[in-house]
């Protein structure tokens, strides 16, 4: 697999290891490169395909497709700008992109042009923003007070009270009272965490 991806690809964009070959292609030969492997390399399974957030300039797209007979799997990669997410679809190489890419799309907000029906598969109608991407902001975190102890010292147990830290996806600005009631950001002036209970270490 790894000779007839560096004939076609060049060698510099093709690498091997623990047994997976990974080819990486300019956008325009993302649909060429998928029907390569499945028509040439074998690769009839599809097993995945997702996003990965690079900010600020770029999301890759990768998907990951297996031949079964010689037990070869192969990761594609492709790299499209982030201010203009589109990449070609390839559900007519592999049906079962079909969902994959629809996630995607909700996930990373990345257009998949020439897909048959790519609306939104997992999120609410009128969700805003795309929760996967590194700037989206997780506000429903601190919205809404977790319905009991997050941090050892605010329970009844006696534990050691430790420096409050953020949910993941949660700016410090945003930075909440815990013994506020109602959502919205707050907390200790200038977004600076609140101090921990008296008789609380570090």
């Amino acid at each position: 697999m790894k000779a007839r991806l560096e004939e076609r690809y060049g060698a510099a964009r093709v690498a091997e290891s623990f047994g997976e070959t990974t080819v990486d292609v300019d956008p325009e030969e993302w649909p060429g490169l998928l029907r390569f492997a499945r028509d040439e390399l074998g690769c009839e399974f599809f097993d995945w395909l997702t996003g990965v957030d690079d900010p600020p300039e770029a999301i890759h797209v990768v998907a990951h497709v297996y031949n079964p007979a010689t037990r070869g799997h192969l990761l594609a990669r492709t790299r499209i700008p982030r201010d203009e997410p589109r990449l070609a679809s390839v559900t007519g190489v592999y049906r079962g992109a079909d969902w994959h890419e629809r996630e995607t799309f909700e996930m990373f907000g990345v257009i998949f042009e020439g897909h048959p029906n790519l609306v939104p598969l997992l999120l609410p109608e009128g969700f805003e923003g795309h929760p996967l991407r590194k700037d989206f902001v997780l506000a429903a975190r601190v919205a809404k007070a977790w319905p009991g102890a997050k941090e050892p010292g605010e329970s009844d147990h006696g534990a050691p009270s430790r420096r409050k830290i953020l949910p993941p996806g949660v700016p410090t600005g945003w930075a909440r009272d815990p013994d506020a009631s109602g959502g919205g950001p707050g907390g200790a002036p200038g977004g600076r965490e609140p101090d921990p209970p008296d008789g609380g270490g570090s």
